[in-house]
């Protein structure tokens, strides 16, 4: 829909580097800030130069907010077109949630050095988490509108606490994080309730990695395998961490095994368990 061209964030390694760029894709709910606390500091001291791209509607153009619903999966697969064809090199996609499937859509045309999927839309789509916590969790969709607009009281704090992070996130912690989450599109919502009822266009053949928190109540630890094996992709399970895996007490843990798996692209030598896996490609 927006034919204005998308903000990326440019954070510069410490010390020049040949590495490929990092591209941080932000998931929904959210913006390129959440990428910022964490792992875009830790990379950059790895000697990474990063780049967090803001989708339509999202984070620091607040112009666009009264657009937001208007705009859909294939206008944010076309904002991390536009910013994988402005970086100096192709670089490894960093997506999390939402953007892994923006992800995949752009790679189905689109090519990258390699991408990371961190706590991935399924296959499946998301109905079933919608169903899910319509049983267990009927709280948070009366909450979420509060946290999204800033409205909010304890019972809100704590639901979304439960939602997104991990168990062992102290609460007055999470309570910083808020003001990351932010309205999403309608537009987008909808669709990725509906993705498994799209055929998939193919995909680029380049190294793959799947990440995911044992905690995970959006999209359980569990789901991470269907991702994985539609990308030829290792799963890596962080134990302890929830939804928001960058931000959680174990993000350490997240950064460390993410840069393990970029040392091994750089030097043609990934793990065993990988190499077996990520290292081989069928077309979809």
């Amino acid at each position: 829909m927006s034919a204005k061209p998308p903000i990326i964030h440019h954070y510069p390694a410490r010390q020049p580097s040949t590495r490929p760029p990092l591209l941080f894709v932000h998931g929904g709910y959210s913006n390129a800030a959440l990428w910022g606390v964490r792992f875009i500091p830790y990379f950059q001291e790895q000697g990474y130069d990063c780049y967090a791209l803001e989708l339509s509607g999202h984070g620091s153009r607040p112009a666009d907010r009264a657009q937001l619903d208007d705009f859909g999966i294939d206008d944010y697969v076309a904002d991390l077109a536009a910013a994988v064809a402005s970086l100096p090199a192709a670089p490894v996609l960093i997506a999390h949630s939402m953007g892994c499937l923006v992800s995949q859509r752009f790679l189905e045309r689109g090519t990258a050095c390699a991408v990371a999927f961190l706590a991935p839309v399924p296959p499946t789509g998301t109905g079933g988490t919608a169903s899910r916590f319509a049983l267990t969790m009927p709280d948070f969709f009366a909450e979420l509108p509060n946290a999204v607009n800033g409205t909010t009281n304890e019972k809100t704090m704590r639901t979304m606490a439960r939602v997104y992070f991990s168990p062992s996130m102290a609460l007055e912690e999470s309570v910083q994080y808020l003001p990351l989450i932010q309205p999403e599109s309608e537009k987008a919502v909808a669709e990725m309730v509906t993705a498994p009822f799209r055929i998939a266009r193919g995909r680029a053949r380049i190294p793959a990695l799947v990440m995911g928190g044992s905690a995970d109540q959006v999209f359980p630890a569990s789901m991470l395998f269907f991702t994985a094996a539609s990308w030829n992709a290792k799963t890596q399970v962080i134990e302890g961490a929830g939804h928001m895996l960058m931000l959680d007490p174990q993000w350490p843990d997240a950064a460390g095994k993410l840069h393990v798996w970029l040392e091994s692209l750089a030097t043609g030598q990934l793990p065993a368990a990988e190499a077996q896996t990520i290292g081989e490609s069928t077309p979809s």
